[in-house]
């Protein structure tokens, strides 16, 4: 009853009973905040609208799948041959992605060009639009490419 009569105050239905809220509220909600203004929203302490319990029935079947997943895994790594190899493609991939983070950052911090980047992005994507998706050969013509990039990197058999 109290978080119904909390929930509907805070929603402002069913005559707003607001003494349930004080009791139901937990008291860190109730104390302003010392230099409140009451002109200033973003100030406002936030009141919790949504209160959740998550509950599950059946957790052997997560569980299941989670040591399946792990078991497929350890099978994928011990069928590698050449495990350095792999190690030093994922650490690669680490350190580029962090170098093209870093890159991004130095760029979104130039005062200008980030606006100009996105102008670039707007043109290419309106060009793409217009190149291979407005009009029905073209469209035909982009998903034969696709296709027939999916054949060449998945290494498909010739008939």
């Amino acid at each position: 009853m109290a978080a119904t009569a909390y929930s509907t105050a805070l929603l402002g239905g069913a005559g707003a009973r607001l003494p349930a809220v004080a009791a139901a509220a937990p008291p860190s909600v109730l104390i302003l905040r010392r230099g409140f203004s009451p002109l200033r929203l973003q100030d406002a302490p936030r009141l919790s609208l949504v209160r959740v319990k998550a509950s599950s029935d059946d957790t052997s079947a997560s569980a299941a799948s989670g040591d399946e997943l792990v078991d497929d895994l350890k099978a994928k790594w011990e069928a590698v041959e050449n495990k350095s190899t792999v190690l030093t493609y994922a650490g690669g991939a680490i350190v580029g992605l962090w170098f093209s983070s870093v890159v991004v950052g130095a760029v979104n911090s130039l005062p200008l060009l980030p606006k100009i980047m996105e102008l670039v992005g707007l043109g290419y994507t309106g060009w793409f639009v217009y190149r291979y998706l407005l009009f029905k050969e073209s469209r035909k013509q982009l998903a034969d490419d696709v296709e027939s990039l999916k054949k060449s990197i998945a290494g498909a058999e010739e008939e």
